[in-house]
């Protein structure tokens, strides 16, 4: 199985950011997104629970006996010895993904809300840390919290999708659907507040990657909560920034790395959802 960059075909708001990255730096990145898409394909294409389910096994045991022949996995497991990367991350990956395979997926409270969203999208982002070689924990957190942000934003922005599938991420808040949505984007907007400071310390040649990745996926959040009204975003359908929003928030980056070269040290925050989290999976041990 030969590898495919993923990266330029799905993410194009990351690959976008991914510009900014040293080439070497970029094509790491690019192969651990190569091998998280391939996991989350899994779950997402069109095909039986029986059949995803049996193919995810097959895939996650392939992985497990270190199937070099697969190229996907075999840049994964050199990304994990090369950067340190614990398997635990990794199988809370598939278990994030493999929680998605079932008839009906329905997010009851805030905890599993927090939960599916580190497994799925926390844990790419304490990845990517690593292979920024970052080692303090306090910015490995904010890492996870990065990761976190992206995916309520991904929730908020796919509710329709989402429901095609059956499946429901949002908590009501409210009766009012479009409510629950931005509370969604509220609750991003501070885990991405959190994950700032954590960017001070990433290696200044990849740091402006990631305040330009912070800034064109949050950007996609504050899209979706000025919309007026349900109908309004049940029709606006793939919500994403245009290639002249890509360049504002690129250029409106510049003023954040600016802003981090003088950011005193923070004590760390989100601590009550760090906590949640920490009640299900030891995050420690990943970190």
């Amino acid at each position: 199985m030969s590898t495919k960059n993923y990266l330029s075909i799905y993410a194009k708001s990351f690959n976008w950011s991914g510009f900014f990255l040293p080439k070497d730096i970029y094509i790491k990145c690019s192969k651990l997104y190569d091998f998280c898409r391939t996991v989350d394909n899994i779950a997402d294409q069109e095909a039986s629970l029986d059949y995803k389910k049996k193919e995810l096994i097959k895939f996650r045991t392939n992985f497990e006996n270190k199937d070099l022949k697969n190229e996907v996995i075999k840049n994964m497991w050199e990304l994990m010895d090369e950067f340190n990367i614990s398997k635990k991350i990794v199988d809370d990956l598939f278990d994030g993904v493999e929680s998605d395979i079932q008839e009906e997926v329905k997010i009851k409270n805030e905890k599993e809300l927090f939960v599916y969203s580190y497994r799925v999208a926390g844990t790419v982002g304490l990845m990517m840390a690593k292979i920024f070689n970052i080692k303090k924990k306090d910015t490995l957190q904010r890492a996870i919290y990065l990761g976190i942000a992206m995916q309520l934003t991904n929730i908020a922005r796919d509710v329709v999708e989402d429901e095609k599938k059956n499946r429901v991420y949002l908590i009501n808040y409210s009766k009012d659907k479009l409510i629950n949505i931005k509370k969604i984007i509220y609750t991003a907007d501070t885990f991405y507040n959190s994950s700032f400071a954590g960017i001070k310390d990433i290696p200044l040649s990849c740091r402006f990657s990631i305040i330009v990745a912070r800034r064109v996926y949050r950007q996609i959040g504050k899209k979706i909560f000025n919309i007026k009204d349900l109908s309004t975003y049940k029709g606006a359908g793939k919500i994403y920034v245009s290639n002249f929003g890509k360049v504002m928030q690129t250029i409106l980056s510049l003023l954040d790395l600016i802003i981090l070269t003088f950011l005193k040290p923070r004590k760390i925050e989100k601590e009550y959802e760090y906590n949640l989290i920490n009640e299900d999976i030891s995050l420690n041990e990943r970190i």
